[in-house]
Order: C-alpha cells, then structure tokens, then sequence
C-alpha cells in the first residue's frame, strides 16, 4: 500500500513528480514481464472519502476519514510473489518508498470467490 504525504508531493517541481511516475512505470513493466503483477489502483484523495456506519440497523454516511495525520492511503499495489522477502524487495522499488512516507506490505488473507 502506497501512503501519500499531498504537501510533501505538492513541494515536488514538475520534473520530480515527473520522476516519480516515470518509476512508477517502470516498476510496473518489470514485475509485469517477471509475472508478478496483479493490479494496481490509485485512490481518491481523503477529502473525496466517505465513512459507511451502522446504528441501530440504518445507514449512517459521514464525510471523511478525518485523521490526524500528514499521510494517506494512495493507493495499492497488488502482487503475487513467492517470499515476504520478494515482496520487501519490490516495495523498496517504488518510487514512494524514497519520499520518506512509505509502503507498506501486507498479504492478501482472502479474495472474491474464498470460502470465509
């Protein structure tokens, strides 16, 4: 998962976010040809977010989430390796990993189509 830091991103010139995205296209050429690659999805900015809730039987929507923090969730990266390592290794590679706001790795627990 690709985590956002927007002032930081904001603070890039046009040929550093350019750069960025230029990584963001390689990498995924590289594990596209290596038959790691799954998907990828960019996500909407928070302000776009809304928060889906439960009371007492009936749908509550809020606006949001509002957290106390610089960065958000971007965006995702999925893919299909054999080792925690390959999936270290491929996380250091994208471009945001060197922005200082990190990628995080988790593994898919489930997917459409898995008993429960």
């Amino acid at each position: 998962m690709i985590h956002m830091n927007p002032a930081l991103w904001e603070s890039f010139g046009d040929e550093q976010q350019q750069a960025v995205m230029d990584g963001h296209r390689t990498l995924l050429k590289e594990i596209t040809e290596s038959g790691e690659f799954v998907s990828t999805y960019g996500l909407g900015e928070p302000e776009l977010s809304s928060v889906v809730a439960v009371r007492n039987g009936v749908p509550v929507v809020t606006d949001g989430p509002y957290v106390e923090a610089k960065e958000f969730l971007a965006g995702f990266i999925l893919i299909d390796v054999e080792t925690r390592e390959r999936a270290h290794e491929v996380a250091a590679r994208v471009p945001d990993a060197a922005l200082g706001v990190g990628v995080e790795v988790r593994p898919v627990m489930y997917s459409a189509g898995d008993d429960l």
